[in-house]
């Protein structure tokens, strides 16, 4: 009992944290998806992306570190991770391929 209240305070400070985080929405309508940049604290771009309608990630989504350098590149079909991710760790790419939120290595 006490380890699953752990996990949800856990996540609820990580969504409440991630929601107070500097973004712009934008709606495309060549593709009918939200566009959103999110910010770093010191106003560097976090992440960049897409949201379907309904809420669910779409597309290349990439991810980056304060500094503003690539950490991840990854690619999302209606909310489920799919195609090559590919995170790069000190200074190393390592590719993942995802079908259907699975991924093999």
């Amino acid at each position: 009992m006490k380890k699953s209240v752990l996990l949800i305070f856990a996540f609820l400070i990580a969504v409440v944290s991630f929601a107070q985080q500097k973004r712009e929405l934008k709606h495309n309508p060549d593709t009918n998806l939200i566009d959103v940049v999110y910010y770093h604290d010191n106003g560097v771009v976090s992440q960049t992306g897409s949201y379907t309608a309904d809420g669910k990630l779409q597309g290349v989504w990439l991810s980056f570190d304060t500094e503003g350098n690539k950490i991840v590149s990854a690619n999302y079909d209606n909310g489920k991770k799919v195609g090559k991710w590919i995170h790069w760790i000190d200074g190393e790419k390592k590719v993942v391929d995802y079908a259907n939120n699975v991924a093999s290595l």
